[in-house]
């Protein structure tokens, strides 16, 4: 096998800037010539990983189909290149410090006094090189989080000099991305803020080889050739990344700046076949040209940062796209949600989603929202906790459990129709204990999410640690409401669907995790169709 080439995307300016976006263009235009890309995150925070961290602090805590609870990068680096992540793509300073203490504790260094050079640097050289031994690849893209002068990213920076210069500059290419702002007072772009930020880049020992220009305006020729002579990289390899409509335009942007042949000729490796991205382009077409408009609301405790529910919104983007409509995605707070108000919140409505969360803030607003769809045929996708919620509001509303409930809301309910998972019983840490990953489903032939899925035997991902009390299940089944969906193993219910409903259906799992461009989840797709159908009949 060839030798592996390495790319760091590093940040500069200010945060959230699309390092992540950029490095998922980049790769999806590599895999599109022919190549084996993947693309890791090193995450500079002390948590071994976001699964406890509140989706406030961090967004959404993206599941991987091997169990690993990562950052919602990884999300976007499936979605946009169709391949699976692992837990070898997302590493934490937490889980580094974590390996190497562990390591002092075996004994493993034979007394030497344990520091961040080479010890800590050494383990996360040794974390990027781990991801392109397991599966093989010949190009590994990692983006360091955090931006270039932070003290926590340090070692980072510090790992990726001590790469460049072990392995040579045809084999590790660092490209910056940094903020070049247009101030409409003097009516013009700002270079400066670039400058100090690879000049803190060239303090830590590294000079990149490629510039992304983050901008709102689109950049002169002047401007570009200033930045190239004063940050010592080449005028070709100052590139710029003006603002567009979608994340999903970015990767046709960077294929007309060339960011893909100024990388492939940087790492001495050969252009290979022209990118065609017909598929991709295919789905912008659609995604820009709707037949159809509809409004779907997603009743979550965690609205006021979209980023914490970021994978549904993608997999309605890519449904829309799919189904050539618009989605109006209307955030609504589950806790603005009560028993007096909840048909005026809800009546305009064509579809209801009830997001997946932890916790009773917000419950009853969930629970309501799940009654108000279920009673007036409005299409109705329950997504973990939104699947409970269904379960609850129909064990009270119909089966006529008063208090049916949860044991996570109420342990002293009467009637616990979701319960704690038998092999949670006796866990008590909270990092990455839940059930996490991927698991089979067995679907019920003649139903909806049959249809749907096309097929029998699905696996998909979860993040939760209570489920359907089997013991109600015949109870419900004989009221209408019915479990098409089983795991093998464990028997869990995997899938309710109200037959009776136009489009009624709860899942247990996490079907945005593995919705993507190409493959949007089936699911989404038909409770997309099914919103239109039902706006369309309504009119």
């Amino acid at each position: 096998m060839a030798e592996v080439k390495y790319i760091f995307v590093t940040g500069g300016v200010a945060s959230s800037l699309g390092k992540g976006i950029i490095s998922s263009s980049l790769a999806k235009l590599l895999q599109a010539r022919g190549y084996s890309v993947t693309i890791q995150k090193l995450d500079p925070y002390i948590n071994v990983d976001p699964g406890t961290l509140n989706p406030y602090e961090h967004g959404e805590c993206y599941v991987t189909i091997d169990g690993a609870e990562t950052d919602l990068d990884l999300g976007h680096y499936e979605r946009f290149l169709n391949t699976p992540t692992t837990q070898a793509n997302n590493v934490t300073t937490g889980r580094i410090y974590k390996t190497v203490i562990e390591k002092e504790r075996h004994g493993d260094y034979l007394g030497k006094t344990v520091q961040v050079i080479p010890h800590i640097t050494d383990e996360i050289k040794r974390r990027v090189q781990l991801v392109a031994e397991k599966d093989k690849h010949e190009i590994v893209i990692t983006e360091i989080g955090g931006t270039v002068g932070d003290i926590e990213s340090l070692p980072y920076i510090e790992a990726v000099r001590q790469m460049k210069w072990e392995m040579g500059q045809n084999n590790c290419l660092v490209i910056h991305l940094t903020l070049v702002p247009f101030l409409s007072a003097s009516g013009e772009h700002k270079t400066k803020p670039t400058q100090h930020s690879v000049k803190a880049l060239l303090e830590a020992g590294v000079q990149p080889d490629i510039l992304v220009l983050r901008t709102e305006k689109e950049l002169s020729q002047d401007v570009k050739e200033k930045v190239a002579l004063f940050c010592n990289v080449e005028k070709n390899a100052v590139v710029q990344s003006v603002d567009v409509e979608t994340i999903y335009e970015v990767p046709i942007k960077m294929l007309e700046e060339k960011l893909d042949i100024t990388a492939l000729r940087k790492l001495n490796l050969g252009m290979r076949e022209e990118p065609a991205l017909v598929k991709w382009r295919d789905f912008l077409n659609r995604l820009k040209n709707p037949s159809k408009r509809i409004t779907v609301g997603l009743v979550g405790k965690y609205v006021e940062l979209p980023d914490a529910y970021k994978s549904i919104s993608e997999s309605f983007i890519h449904a829309g796209a799919e189904n050539q409509c618009e989605i109006n995605l209307e955030m609504i707070h589950s806790e603005d949600i009560t028993e007096a108000n909840y048909k005026a919140k809800l009546h305009h409505l064509d579809g209801i989603v009830v997001a997946p969360g932890f916790g009773n803030r917000g419950i009853e607003g969930k629970i309501d929202a799940a009654r108000f769809a279920r009673e007036n045929g409005i299409p109705f996708l329950g997504i973990c906790l939104g699947m409970q919620c269904a379960v609850i509001e129909f064990g009270r509303n119909v089966l006529g459990f008063e208090d049916a409930d949860s044991t996570e809301m109420n342990p002293g309910t009467t009637h616990p129709v979701i319960d704690l998972m038998d092999e949670q019983k006796s866990v008590t840490d909270k990092g990455g204990t839940m059930r996490l990953g991927g698991y089979r489903c067995i679907v019920k032939e003649g139903t909806r999410v049959s249809r749907a899925y096309g097929k029998s035997e699905v696996t998909e991902r979860h993040r939760h640690r209570y489920e359907f009390n089997n013991h109600y299940l015949n109870s419900y089944s004989d009221a209408g409401m019915v479990a098409t969906g089983i795991n093998p193993g464990s028997e869990l219910v995997e899938i309710i669907e109200i037959p009776a409903h136009p489009w009624f259906v709860g899942v247990q799992f996490h079907p945005e995790y593995s919705s993507t461009v190409v493959n949007p989840h089936p699911l989404f797709v038909e409770f997309v169709k099914a919103c239109c159908i039902e706006r369309s009949n309504n009119k």
